[in-house]
């Protein structure tokens, strides 16, 4: 069940892998495709992850030092501005990338969205979850935002592949939005490992 819950994110994850990274102005079709493909699945799939789940549901913890279902989506709520944000600033620089070298391949960006072994720590006051006490609220909010960005990769000319995002390890901005998708795929996960705990309310 795991695996064909996972498996239209695998299907991205093997076209990319297989694809080239070469850029011409603007972005490819082939990259536009692949963006425009996962924030619409990411994004449709975390609603119905969370549809028609009761309070006790939303609110319930497998441990205390871990975030409810409702958490979660206020977590992404929070934090997805600040990448968008953080990705306007980086395609407004001059394009660098023709002397930089990106730390991560595609494959490596998707992976972290599917690969849930490793547990990383949230800060940079994304770990705020309680702004949101409402899902409808905190839902509302991603995919207002969720709009806003995939109408920018129907129509934007920036090249993204051309920028890069990040200091120590940079990565290019093409793959900074994706993993902006892969890190909401990734609470996609946590929900789904909320649910399969044996304690999970029924109702």
């Amino acid at each position: 069940m795991r695996i064909l819950r996972l498996l239209p994110f695998l299907v991205i994850a093997f076209h990319l892998s297989a694809a080239g990274q070469t850029s011409a102005s603007g972005m490819t079709d082939e990259d536009r495709e692949h963006l425009l493909v996962h924030f619409e699945m990411s994004g449709q799939v975390l609603a119905e992850e969370v549809r028609g789940l009761s309070a006790a549901q939303l609110e319930y913890r497998t441990s205390p030092d871990r975030w409810s279902i409702r958490e979660c989506v206020s977590h992404l709520a929070v934090a997805e501005p600040d990448y968008w944000r953080d990705l306007m600033n980086a395609v407004k620089a001059p394009p660098d990338m023709k002397v930089k070298k990106s730390a991560n391949t595609d494959a490596d960006i998707l992976w972290y969205g599917i690969d849930r072994v490793v547990h990383t720590k949230t800060g940079g006051g994304h770990e705020k979850v309680e702004t949101y006490k409402n899902l409808g609220e905190a839902l509302a909010k991603f995919q207002a935002l969720r709009a806003t960005m995939i109408e920018y990769i129907r129509s934007t000319h920036d090249d993204l592949r051309s920028h890069s995002f990040g200091t120590t390890d940079p990565i290019d901005c093409w793959q900074w939005m994706l993993e902006i998708s892969t890190h909401a795929e990734r609470h996609i996960q946590q929900i789904r490992e909320i649910k399969a705990d044996p304690n999970f309310p029924k109702n």
